[in-house]
Formats: structure tokens, C-alpha cells, sequence
């Protein structure tokens, strides 16, 4: 995701993230939680990047630590293709 995000970053000025509704999965020890939602780029005037024109699927894992909820994994895909 980062490599994409600087790639977009680079290619346009005036870039954005439009989320999708967020479903959160509490484990049962209310410690660790599995959140999973759409995105997508935006670009210029707020249109789709040419190049990014479909959604991704992300899903990432977080940890209750100290009374801070931390990253601790996070996966994405788009339509059809694997983005590491």
C-alpha cells in the first residue's frame, strides 16, 4: 500500500482516499480486533486516478496496547489482481 501511495503521490498533486463503510470484528478478548472496508484513489478534481479505477478491498488487523489500538497487519486487493 505504501508503494502505491507514493506512486500516486508522485504521478499526481492533489490526491485523496474515499473509504467505503468499515466492518469491525471484536475478538472475544476484546484486545484484538480485524477491520474491513473499500477504497479508493482520487485524483485532481476528485475523479477516479485512470490507472486506479477500481476499489480495493483492504482488511487490517489491530492490538489494544497501552490503551492504543496499534496496526498490526494489513492486506489489500484490487478487482482481479493481488497488490502486495
Amino acid at each position: 500500500m505504501r508503494r502505491t501511495a507514493q506512486a500516486a503521490f508522485l504521478r499526481y498533486r492533489a490526491v485523496g482516499v474515499t473509504l467505503g463503510p468499515m466492518q469491525v470484528d471484536m475478538a472475544a478478548d476484546s484486545r484484538h480486533a480485524t477491520v474491513r472496508f473499500t477504497a479508493a484513489l482520487t485524483g485532481g478534481d476528485g475523479a477516479t486516478l485512470p490507472e486506479s479505477a477500481r476499489l480495493y478491498q483492504v482488511e487490517s488487523g489491530w492490538r489494544l496496547v497501552d490503551d492504543a489500538w496499534e496496526l498490526t497487519s494489513l492486506r489489500w486487493s484490487g478487482a482481479g489482481q493481488g497488490v502486495p
